[in-house]
């Protein structure tokens, strides 16, 4: 029997995020045998599913797992069960944000990719992405507005005033633009920084910061953007980008412009890391609740983030590629799930994706 090389939290959430995440350790399951190693999968309760047990989104046996493991293998979590309770009680936010902070989970990494076999499923028009295009957009996740500090809503003669803050120091800079140069390393070595130096004194200590870090990196082109022309330019060329830098807020935006692009958010993988090996890997898209329970759900998205997990957390590149080259596989010999299935196109389900791409990599069969 294979060596254990470490644990995985397994936390599938709610909505799709069950029978998307067992679909999913079908194919590592397969993975293991074709590779020669095994993991330790063992599951906990969070989000909504955590609420109706526990009473709590994010219980702290959940946490304990998370604290003993090597990675954590996240589904998603929400859904209208639980909009009635207070926001901070609701699955997302007291689930998700909870886990970045207790693991300084700084960096996210979103690869929007779109394969060129697709690229009907891009809104945008087919001359604009033939080809298809891979673009990674390296997001810092624990400064800036949404963490600044005052944060507040205070009357304000008869009306209120709202502040919110953006504040970065360099030590949160330097550690996140390392992560998407060493990204870059590995892509096609171009980093774009995005920013509103033009307006921002915390753009242009982003700007200085990551100069200083470029100096290191002789091997990776750097260049600058304002975030509303990259905006544009995602919905223009967006082949023309390599790894997107941004700050906090405009990463959570142009990630999620990058995946709307793409064309589904079922085929979006996405990481977020802290310092070592540890990190959280989950789909880039939500619970998907109208769905749930059909078999209908693309699994592909959390089968990359299970890629991204056995990269990034474990070092097993070769895996990682495997699995990779098994969906590209996939979709190439027109395997479809109904949200990248053009009219007329045969669909499959959730287990016969996830199966067909199990088989491929268990058969050595993923380049072709």
């Amino acid at each position: 029997m294979a060596e254990t090389k470490g644990k995985v939290a397994v936390l599938a959430g709610d909505g799709i995020g069950p029978e998307v995440m067992e679909a999913t350790l079908k194919v590592a399951e397969a993975t293991e045998g074709s590779h020669g190693f095994r993991l330790e999968w063992k599951r906990g309760l969070v989000g909504g599913a955590a609420i109706d047990a526990s009473g709590k989104a994010l219980p702290e046996d959940t946490v304990e797992l998370c604290r003993s493991s090597t990675a954590v293998l996240f589904g998603s979590v929400g859904g209208p069960k639980w909009e009635s309770l207070p926001p901070n009680e609701q699955p997302e936010r007291a689930a998700l944000l909870p886990l970045r902070k207790i693991f300084g989970l700084y960096a996210n990494l979103r690869p929007a990719v779109l394969y060129p076999e697709l690229t009907g499923c891009s809104p945008l028009r087919p001359e604009r992405v033939a080809g298809g295009f891979d673009v990674l957009v390296v997001r810092e996740l624990t400064g800036g507005l949404y963490f600044g500090q005052p944060k507040e809503t205070v009357k304000k003669g008869s009306g209120e005033r709202a502040v919110d803050t953006m504040v970065y120091e360099t030590h949160e800079i330097e550690r996140v633009t390392e992560v998407a140069f060493r990204a870059a390393a590995g892509r096609k070595k171009r980093v774009t920084l995005v920013d509103k130096a033009n307006v921002l004194e915390s753009s242009l200590l982003w700007r200085k910061t990551v100069k200083g870090i470029a100096a290191r990196h002789p091997g990776i082109a750097l260049d600058f953007i304002y975030v509303d022309n990259a905006a544009m330019q995602l919905v223009r060329d967006p082949g023309r980008f390599d790894v997107l830098l941004c700050e906090n807020l405009f990463g959570d935006i142009l990630s999620d412009e990058a995946a709307a692009v793409a064309g589904s958010l079922g085929m979006l993988p996405s990481a977020s890391l802290g310092l070592g090996n540890f990190g959280l890997y989950e789909p880039a898209g939500g619970s998907a609740p109208d769905i749930a329970g059909k078999g209908i759900a693309n699994p592909i998205a959390q089968i990359l983030s299970l890629a991204m997990m056995l990269e990034m957390s474990f070092g097993n590149r070769p895996a990682a590629e495997s699995i990779r080259g098994a969906v590209a596989g996939a979709i190439r010999d027109g395997w479809r799930t109904a949200d990248i299935a053009a009219p007329g196109e045969k669909c499959v389900g959730t287990r016969e994706m996830a199966g067909e791409i199990a088989r491929r990599v268990a058969s050595r069969g993923a380049k072709g």
